[in-house]
């Protein structure tokens, strides 16, 4: 059987503000999987209403 790989079936998913002296990125970790992050610069991270 194959699995969806769009669907989340983990609920150990967490999103985070990481600033720093020259940048403030967006990260999105499964904090359940080593290496499971993505990031990216939080003005161009999709505000809450977006997702809607």
């Amino acid at each position: 059987m194959a699995t969806n790989p769009h669907v989340m079936t983990s609920d150990t998913i967490v999103g985070s503000i990481d600033s720093s002296d020259s940048s403030t990125n967006y990260v999105i970790a499964d904090i359940s999987a080593d290496g499971a992050w993505l990031s990216m610069q939080a003005t161009d991270a999709p505000t809450l209403t977006a997702w809607r």
